[in-house]
């Protein structure tokens, strides 16, 4: 499902110093297309993810399985890459480089791992920078539409809806596109647009970019961008009086505490969790009792048997019966 268009790859690839972006640039526009992430690490082999698969990169830009024989990075290749994506300016991300990301125009974020510095208010920043993971943003406008008809609701609301999927499944591509339909509307169901709330605590759902979301989330749609989803809810409740509150990965006692108070108000909620299965969500402390308390009315579980962003089963949420056909 999730797939990158190789013209956004290049463009990417402007972040890179020029000695490895050069060598990247030589990928084929086939293999560029599916790749998912640019790993970088101090003195150690390029690694790109692509399709579930991890691959070294020779000279020539070639996917190769033999690390020997794979391009290196420099700690001052590294060093210099870190420079260029924080725009000579490591003070203006103080904010982001402490929640452990940079978001990049486009809607692409770097993640970032070194020396972790603590102050009286907890982490201060990320310094010594030893790992880059450029992870490619992939939205992909549609994918949620036929699945629509199970979340939609007469006359004109949705059922609070809850996506379970394992690491790099498409779950926060569908989550976006969901939100989306959501937001704008759909004629072909009668279905009226919504007003959403997004806390977008990653930063990964709409891409916000110097206050401009990269990906389409919809007219209707009011964004948080990294903020907590125990506050955000909170303040799209008393702020922007959302029909709808979407969020990214549920798991704290925090958070759970903000969905019942949500749910007071009378709106409705879209989210994600990681699992494999409802039974897996049924053994993480939290989850499982907002699973038991049938507050999700609908669960869509995800996997890539047949390629990332399968949907493998939807559920009513009050029998935890297949409704999917």
């Amino acid at each position: 499902m999730e797939k990158c268009n190789s013209m956004v790859f290049d463009k990417l690839l402007e972040y890179l110093v020029p000695d490895i972006s050069n060598i990247l640039y030589k990928i084929s526009d086939k293999k560029k297309d599916a790749i998912e992430e640019i790993r970088l690490k101090n003195n150690m082999p390029i690694i790109i993810c692509c399709n579930g698969f991890d691959y070294f990169v020779s000279e020539t830009g070639q996917f190769i399985k033999d690390y020997k024989e794979s391009v290196y990075i420099t700690k001052e290749q590294l060093q210099k890459t870190f420079q260029i994506i924080s725009n000579y300016s490591v003070y203006a991300f103080e904010e982001e480089i402490k929640s452990g990301f940079i978001t990049l125009k486009g809607g692409h974020r770097v993640g970032l791992a070194g020396k972790v510095v603590y102050g009286p208010n907890g982490i201060e920043t990320i310094k010594n920078i030893s790992s880059l993971n450029l992870r490619i943003a992939h939205e992909i406008t549609g994918v949620s539409n036929n699945i629509m008809k199970y979340i939609l609701k007469q006359p004109n609301t949705i059922y609070n809806t809850l996506i379970i999927s394992p690491p790099q499944c498409g779950k926060t591509t569908l989550l976006r596109d969901i939100v989306r339909n959501i937001s704008d509307g759909m004629p072909r169901y009668g279905f009226n647009g919504l007003k959403v709330g997004l806390v977008d605590e990653r930063s990964e759902i709409a891409g916000v970019y110097n206050g401009i979301p990269q990906n389409n989330v919809g007219l209707r749609t009011d964004i948080l961008d990294g903020c907590l989803k125990s506050d955000g809810i909170i303040i799209l409740i008393r702020a922007m009086s959302p029909d709808v509150i979407a969020t990214d990965e549920l798991g704290s006692v925090e958070d759970i505490v903000s969905i019942h108070e949500a749910l007071k108000t009378g709106v409705k909620l879209i989210s994600t969790v990681h699992g494999d299965d409802l039974e897996d969500v049924f053994t993480k402390k939290n989850l499982d009792q907002i699973i038991k308390e049938k507050i999700f009315r609908r669960i869509i579980i995800l996997d890539n048997s047949k390629g990332v962003g399968t949907i493998r089963d939807i559920l009513d949420g009050y029998t935890f019966r297949s409704i999917f056909h």
